[in-house]
């Protein structure tokens, strides 16, 4: 029996402490074909009836949104690859997503067999880009060895994946008129689509080879060497279940996305209801994304000064405020454009601290339980996010018949009733949530930076 172990152990790089997050760069400006123009496509382009599309994103939501638990599972639980339980998965997967994500904006034929290719497109496609998507994010906790390094690399992650919206506001939909000119409008999406999945899969590989030495590979000649790094189902279910600060992470991250996803959703019918000027929302995306870019590049040094834990409650409670403060002046425009961007400046701190806080989790599960589930847990954070897509359309759709919206009434003629129900989904129910956030953060997750600390020298301790 030969054993040769690749040890870990480095300080981060500079390389990490900069460009880790540039895969996380490309695969926004790659998703973001689907968040802005996936409807668009299957309804003006593809011209399917309004039914179809319906049972389209549904169908491919619903399944996307079950599947959210698995990818880390299967990554704790399955033999480790050549590079490692997870950086593998950063080389191994993510170029088959392009291939793949194009069929997703293709209309192949008419009729029931065009929709089921296009589902069947956006589901495998999501499959694979999640598992290296999660494994991507575990690696926060694999590489990032202190509280500190881990606050680094989340912030640097969420700086490059907040600057690709800003930078897609500019090449999306210009990049998709060049196709149009060569191979026709139906199809310019699915070639924007293959391009900028490319571009995902090379900066993942960017982020593959900046890993290069920070995870712990064995190799062992013995056929049946047992694999210490392995989780069985009732390790995983005991690293959930007996992890308090991870129950009300989930809870905290499902508000913040709520709280993102419900504003981007329904900002549209506040421009155009409430403030009766919809020519102003490009303009609120692109300082909301800007200030997120800045906050996501601040975080480490709130984190560092006073802890990812105290970072996130103040700014759960920061964004509440700013956010009841917007609804007391509704109708001024101006007034709910620099309050709600203010909330968006939080958005961009909190999307920076959660993985930082995943990671503590990770340490306080492998110190409660013996076994390492850094994949599952990181895994769990695609949970929060899909059924946040899930309820957006619910929380959206029950403010607008609040307000007994109609597709029929004329903007400028809108009635304070729809304002007021506008405004619930807008302002009003994200802030009850990140309200709900801030305490459950407060008195949920008592993980303290000093407590990791502790944890990490006690796992250090068991392993010499």
């Amino acid at each position: 029996m030969s054993n040769e172990k690749k040890t870990t152990g480095k300080p981060l790089s500079g390389a990490l402490k900069t460009f880790y997050g540039v895969g996380d760069f490309g695969f926004t400006l790659m998703s973001n074909v689907e968040s802005y123009y996936f409807n668009f496509f299957l309804t003006n382009l593809a011209k399917f009836g309004l039914g179809t599309v319906s049972m389209i994103t549904t169908v491919a939501s619903l399944v996307d949104a079950c599947l959210s638990w698995m990818y880390g599972a299967i990554l704790n639980s399955i033999k480790p690859k050549k590079w490692g339980r997870y950086r593998s998965w950063l080389v191994l997967i993510p170029w088959i997503v392009p291939f793949l994500y194009a069929f997703q904006f293709i209309k192949v034929g008419d009729g029931a067999i065009s929709a089921i290719i296009i589902v069947i497109a956006a589901i495998s496609s999501h499959v694979c880009w999640n598992f290296a998507y999660v494994a991507n994010v575990s690696m926060i906790s694999v590489a990032g060895k202190t509280p500190e390094d881990r606050a680094q690399l989340a912030s640097t992650r969420a700086f490059w994946a907040n600057l690709s919206k800003v930078v897609f506001s500019y090449v999306g939909a210009p990049l998709a008129a060049v196709f149009a000119g060569i191979i026709g409008e139906t199809n310019q999406y699915g070639a924007a689509a293959f391009v900028l999945g490319v571009i995902m899969a090379f900066l993942y590989f960017c982020h593959f080879k900046m890993f290069d030495g920070y995870e712990e590979v064995e190799v062992t000649t013995e056929a049946k060497k047992e694999d210490k790094t392995k989780t069985g189902a009732g390790d995983l279910v005991k690293s959930l279940l007996q992890n308090p600060p991870l129950l009300a992470l989930l809870l905290c991250d499902l508000a913040k996305f709520m709280f993102n996803f419900v504003c981007m959703g329904a900002a549209i019918y506040y421009f155009t209801y409430v403030a009766n000027n919809a020519g102003w929302m490009p303009r609120y995306i692109l300082i909301s994304n800007i200030l997120c870019v800045i906050a996501a590049y601040c975080f480490k040094y709130f984190a560092k000064a006073i802890s990812a834990r105290t970072t996130a409650i103040i700014t759960f409670a920061a964004m509440a405020v700013a956010c009841f403060i917007a609804y007391m002046n509704y109708e001024n425009m101006m007034f709910v454009v620099v309050f709600m961007s203010i909330a968006q400046f939080g958005y961009g701190i909190a999307y920076a601290a959660t993985p930082a806080l995943y990671a503590d989790t990770i340490v306080y599960a492998e110190w409660k339980t013996g076994k390492n589930a850094a994949g599952w847990i990181s895994g769990l954070q695609n949970v929060p996010l899909k059924v946040a897509i899930l309820t957006r359309g619910i929380i959206i759709s029950a403010g607008l018949a609040m307000g007994n919206f109609s597709a029929d009434i004329d903007p400028a003629a809108a009635s304070a009733e729809l304002k007021q129900g506008v405004c619930m989904a807008f302002i009003v129910i994200p802030a009850i949530a990140l309200v709900i956030a801030a305490v459950v953060m407060l008195f949920g997750f008592r993980l303290t930076k000093d407590k990791v600390v502790q944890y990490q020298s006690e796992i250090a301790a068991r392993k010499a």
